[in-house]
């Protein structure tokens, strides 16, 4: 769906530009998001976080800091309080006209000003950094040639991924007053920090000072590969993804859903409608993407089709295999599954009755860890064919396809 506008006003009445991304039914919580220092609600990295959380059932908030993109305001007479009072004053319109934001995610310093603003959202219960400085002084790196001008003179114009700035004494001033890594000892939220290894911008050092000063529960995740903007879009895709599964432990139950609540025995697939290709996948109370590399037009934010099918098997003939090994008492360490499809000529396959056309081979390669002897490999070989998705791809299928009407609720 596409986002809708969500202005309201901050602390001294100026209008904040906001989008609220919903999903297309009733969301399972509400995200409240804040971008990096100079950035905008419209960032990349912003806007891809939120698709992919909003396919997953999650509403994202996202606004313009005072005096940034369509805001009012002068960025000048700003500073890092003003923006921590910014994400408080979203999160209150959130909590009046919707409902309280349960996750607050921030990229960069947005990331250092959700963990300042965390204590004033009781609703939030969970709170996500994405390449966040563990101090806010660290911004004045970035125009740190001119700190002595700005504090001989006051203010300075400077300029800061390639746009001018008005920096004032303020500013500066009003960043060495926040002690965060007391805010961050005394959270009391669950805590997960995104952080690329390789971050040129903001170093690996302020995660781990972070994730030191934290309590549990908390977690990391490193974005290997990645840069501070998460310019891939695989990368927000990842950051989405994994946002969900962690959070699912502290959210609870839904809240307000519409939907009947399906068969937990049933698959349900759905299309997002972001991208062309996209679906979110609920199996009982597990929810996850399915979608298609981005050279056949996908956003490659989950695995395609054929890739899950083939998870389907290696993970059947892992778990066969698993109980096999328990039962004979035979000393199986670990079973490593590894899994190709491609479409062979008939004439090309000795053994299968079908002689012309084309046909799907899968190649399975098994790797069996421990003190096993050679009979008992070439058994578990064996059984590995015996497992219930083996089967049934081996096996006559009949796959039956009804329409079922679609329910509207008033």
């Amino acid at each position: 769906m596409p986002a809708e506008r969500f202005d309201f006003p901050n602390a001294q009445g100026q209008k904040l530009a906001a989008l609220l991304d919903r999903p297309e039914r009733e969301p399972r919580a509400y995200a409240l998001f804040a971008h990096c220092f100079t950035c905008g609600k419209d960032i990349h990295a912003a806007k891809r976080v939120a698709d992919g959380l909003t396919a997953l059932g999650i509403a994202v908030l996202r606004f313009d800091f005072t005096g940034l993109g369509s805001s009012e305001g002068e960025f000048a007479n700003t500073s890092f309080s003003s923006n921590v009072a910014d994400l408080v004053a979203a999160a209150n319109e959130l909590r009046r006209s919707a409902r309280a934001p349960a996750i607050l995610i921030g990229h960069s310093l947005g990331g250092t000003a959700v963990l300042a603003a965390a204590a004033e959202v009781p609703e939030a219960r969970a709170v996500v950094t994405i390449a966040a400085p563990c101090d806010p002084t660290h911004v004045t790196g970035l125009f740190k040639d001119r700190l002595e001008e700005i504090a001989a003179k006051g203010e300075v114009e400077a300029t800061l991924a390639g746009r001018r700035f008005r920096i004032s004494r303020a500013f500066v001033d009003d960043l060495a007053e926040h002690k965060l890594l007391e805010r961050i000892a005394n959270l009391r939220k669950a805590l997960l920090l995104f952080h690329s290894p390789t971050d040129e911008i903001v170093g690996i050092e302020n995660a781990s000072r972070i994730f030191t000063a934290a309590k549990h529960p908390k977690s990391f995740v490193s974005l290997a590969g990645a840069d501070h903007l998460l310019s891939r879009r695989s990368d927000a895709a990842y950051v989405a993804n994994v946002i969900h599964a962690w959070a699912e432990r502290y959210l609870g139950a839904p809240q307000g859903a519409s939907e009947a609540p399906h068969d937990p025995k049933v698959v349900v697939v759905r299309e997002t409608r972001q991208g062309r290709f996209q679906q979110e996948i609920t199996v009982g109370a597990h929810r996850f993407l399915a979608d298609e590399p981005v050279d056949v037009g996908g956003l490659d934010s989950g695995p395609g089709p054929y890739d899950l099918l083939l998870a389907g098997l290696g993970a059947c003939t892992a778990m066969t295999l698993r109980l096999y090994a328990e039962r004979k008492a035979l000393p199986l360490e670990r079973v490593t599954v590894e899994l190709e499809h491609s479409r062979i000529h008939a004439a090309d396959c000795e053994d299968c009755e079908t002689k012309e056309g084309m046909l799907d081979r899968i190649e399975r390669a098994i790797t069996l860890r421990g003190a096993l002897d050679a009979d008992q490999r070439r058994r578990l070989l064996e059984i590995a064919d015996k497992c219930p998705v083996h089967r049934t791809l081996t096996s006559e299928i009949d796959i039956r396809t009804v329409e079922r009407p679609e329910i509207t609720r008033p």
